[in-house]
């Protein structure tokens, strides 16, 4: 074996062997730098500029939808591109990790500037406002997309195992609980040690927003260095990795694929749930519940604790009931939740049962997360040379339908008349978006009665595994 081929060996994946402890913890730290930043974009844009800057809610609304759809028109084109075997020099360093090395870039660059006030523009007329906001706000999401399809796209590179996936699936999501938590504990810390607990969100918590940003994102830079040093991509090209190199599947038997669209689908409505209620949640609290700052930190942290517990058994759950039972149940959990908010009221609903409230939430987050993706995987399957371009198509569908929700969504509500309006919205909205994935999972044809019966020997070992 020559000094090169034992190099090449080295740096590549076993893909049908176990994968080491190291591996599961480097691709686990990939994607935390993105998941800081979503947390703060869903959980506090609205509320930022809103609350704290003095946004209308309609012209917030229009702030997230130009994300959500420079996100969507991003994500297909980084998709192509990256499975795209370019002969450019720069891409000797991995055609995934290259397009991660540039998002991260945009990202670090771009972020802290849509959580400031406006540069030297405060006085100027609120288009102003909005155009120079938007100008780092495309440049954020082109980041943020480069980085999340380089990431998603690596996770059938890296095995073929079914099993493995999903374990990979859920120390990823385990690292976004993490994540997410961590935004909320800093926020909390923040808010709480500067403003007192009875304080309310105003216009003097800008500088506040800016300290929470800067704390996060550090944490973020160093796990994506660490990723970087810790993951090799695996290259499966046809002169250099014979027996792994797999045709590109055509584009057309892509998209005439049923379950592309099914899948889609199921994608779609997880990410809406998820999106959706981290978005409404705080201005469900401060305005229909009329909760005091802090708050704004305790309960969404409470549903990412949920979340980080959820995460633990839903691998053993997965392998034993299958991907689409598991989405279901997940898909109940959240429902549950919805329908508490509809009816909680008083002073013992937001002292306490909000947190069982957030216990469910958080539960159906990551249950329907981890069964989405555990399902788009297995649609991808051995094609992994169009796993990024399949990977964009449902991140697509998912920026795209936030964006737009969440837009019309603040242009219905009512500035002078909106105490129950965020209490209906999570409980019709974030409710019905369960309702039509658990519907739609259904007819979603996959492979999994097979794999189910591979995998369930290994069903103890999950359940230690996706602790990490």
């Amino acid at each position: 074996m020559t000094a090169k081929k034992a190099k090449q060996d080295e740096l590549s994946f076993p893909m049908n062997k176990r994968l080491p402890f190291r591996i599961y913890i480097g691709y686990a730290l990939g994607h935390v730098l993105n998941d800081v930043c979503a947390a703060m974009w869903f959980s506090y844009l609205l509320v930022f500029f809103h609350l704290v800057l003095g946004f209308k809610s309609g012209e917030a609304g229009v702030l997230l939808l130009v994300g959500q759809v420079a996100d969507a028109v991003a994500t297909p084109f980084i998709g192509y591109n990256s499975d795209k075997d370019h002969h450019w020099w720069i891409y000797r360093f991995g055609k995934r990790k290259i397009w991660y090395f540039m998002g991260s870039i945009c990202v670090v660059l771009t972020f802290p500037f849509i959580f400031s006030p406006c540069i030297s523009c405060q006085t100027a007329s609120r288009l102003s406002q909005m155009i120079y906001y938007s100008f780092f706000i495309v440049f954020f999401q082109f980041g943020w997309a480069a980085v999340q399809i380089a990431h998603m796209s690596l996770m059938p590179e890296i095995t073929s195992n079914e099993h493995q996936r999903t374990k990979l699936a859920a120390v990823r999501n385990g690292a976004t609980v993490v994540a997410s938590v961590l935004v909320y504990l800093v926020t909390w810390g923040v808010l709480q040690i500067s403003g007192g607990s009875d304080k309310k969100i105003g216009a003097e918590d800008a500088a506040r927003f800016q300290h929470i940003v800067w704390s996060v994102m550090v944490f973020g830079i160093v796990c994506s260095i660490l990723f970087y040093i810790m993951i090799k991509e695996p290259l499966a090209t046809k002169s250099g990795n014979e027996e792994n190199y797999i045709a590109p599947i055509s584009f057309k038997k892509i998209f005439l694929n049923p379950n592309l669209y099914l899948v889609g689908t199921v994608y779609m409505t997880s990410r809406l749930f998820i999106n959706l209620t981290q978005v409404f949640i705080s201005l469900y609290l401060s305005e229909s519940l009329d909760m005091v700052a802090s708050s704004l930190a305790l309960v969404p942290l409470a549903i990412y604790i949920a979340s980080f517990v959820a995460s633990i058994p839903v691998g053993p759950i997965t392998n034993l009931a299958g991907r689409k039972l598991t989405y279901v149940i997940g898909a109940i959990l959240g429902i549950c939740g919805c329908l508490w908010i509809h009816w909680g009221q008083g002073n013992n609903f937001k002292t306490y049962y909000i947190f069982v409230v957030s216990a469910l939430l958080g539960s159906a987050s990551t249950i329907v997360l981890v069964s989405s993706l555990d399902i788009t995987t297995s649609l991808i399957g051995s094609k992994t040379s169009r796993g990024a371009f399949i990977y964009g198509i449902m991140s697509f569908a998912d920026k795209l339908s936030n964006g737009v929700a969440v837009k019309v969504i603040q242009d219905v509500h009512n500035e002078d008349d909106h105490a129950g309006f965020y209490q209906d919205i999570m409980t019709y909205v974030c409710g019905g978006v369960l309702i039509l994935g658990a519907a739609v999972v259904s007819m979603v044809n996959n492979r999994e009665r097979k794999e189910r019966h591979d995998m369930r020997g290994e069903a103890f070992r999950t359940s230690i595994s996706t602790i990490t």
